[in-house]
């Protein structure tokens, strides 16, 4: 029997250049045995909306000086941090996750995203439109481990990818706001249970005020368990979330539903 994973996610507004206040989790973390951090949406960087008014290379500064940051932290605490962050290459945006590990830093480019006039990433961004792929996957200490954005949970194509490589833990960022607690509480505990992994989610915290209306980012982190139930939570205040994963309890939920097995059966994954 594999030994449980640790876990950990940062539930934070958007960061300034300094890292003192991150280094004190981080610190705490890594005496905690955590091998994986995750982070929520524009943590690293600012709200796309507020991204605007900022020059392209205030944006690159900010992303560059917190890869720095990460990949020292990486090496000197052993740890694995995956975090949204605006990439700037030219004059174009893109909105990426990068995994950063003492050894390498890769970036996944976010498939699909938000598209609705109120909060329209899709134009905002220069993301490509393209045919899906598999989400970034990586392993730690035997357990798999997929990276897919907030938005990207809704689609059932990105989920095949997951049931296809046995994935059992999904990280997941957010940047979730308008009091969506119960939707996504319901969304993440579903797609659990029905594809047989954890999932970590990390959603940010902070506002965001336009045309007199407050855009209210909860936090709500979560760990969520095979069996779509919630391992533990976080409430709306600045805070960190360590938690192990244990890799019997995926592989007891797939041989008790066996909803793989069937579906491999009649070749539809």
């Amino acid at each position: 029997m594999r030994e449980p994973l640790m876990v950990g996610a940062l539930q934070l507004p958007t960061l300034g250049m300094n890292a003192t206040r991150l280094e004190f989790y981080l610190k705490n973390a890594a005496q905690r045995g955590v091998k994986v951090m995750l982070f929520g949406e524009y943590v690293l960087n600012h709200f796309f909306k507020e991204l605007d008014t900022i020059p392209l290379s205030m944006v690159k500064e900010q992303s560059n000086k917190h890869i720095e940051a990460l990949k020292k932290f990486a090496n000197d605490y052993n740890m694995i941090f995956v975090a949204p962050i605006v990439k700037i290459a030219g004059k174009n945006r893109y909105k990426t996750i990068v995994k950063i590990s003492p050894k390498s830093v890769k970036y996944y480019t976010q498939q699909i995203l938000i598209p609705y006039k109120h909060w329209n990433e899709k134009s905002f961004f220069d993301n490509p439109i393209e045919p899906l792929k598999a989400p970034m996957t990586f392993s730690v200490d035997g357990y798999k481990i997929s990276v897919i954005s907030g938005f990207e949970l809704h689609f059932d194509p990105i989920w095949e990818y997951i049931s296809q490589k046995k994935i059992d833990l999904v990280l997941l960022p957010t940047a979730s706001t308008f009091g969506s607690h119960n939707r996504w509480r319901g969304l993440i505990k579903s797609r659990a249970f029905i594809h047989g992994c954890y999932i970590l989610r990390a959603n940010r915290l902070g506002e965001y005020k336009e045309d007199d209306i407050k855009w209210r980012f909860y936090g709500d982190s979560m760990l969520v368990n095979p069996n779509g139930e919630v391992e533990m939570v976080l409430e709306d205040k600045e805070s960190m979330l360590i938690e192990p994963i244990e890799k019997n309890m995926v592989i007891e939920h797939r041989k008790a539903w066996q909803f793989d097995k069937e579906l491999r059966i009649r070749n539809a994954i």
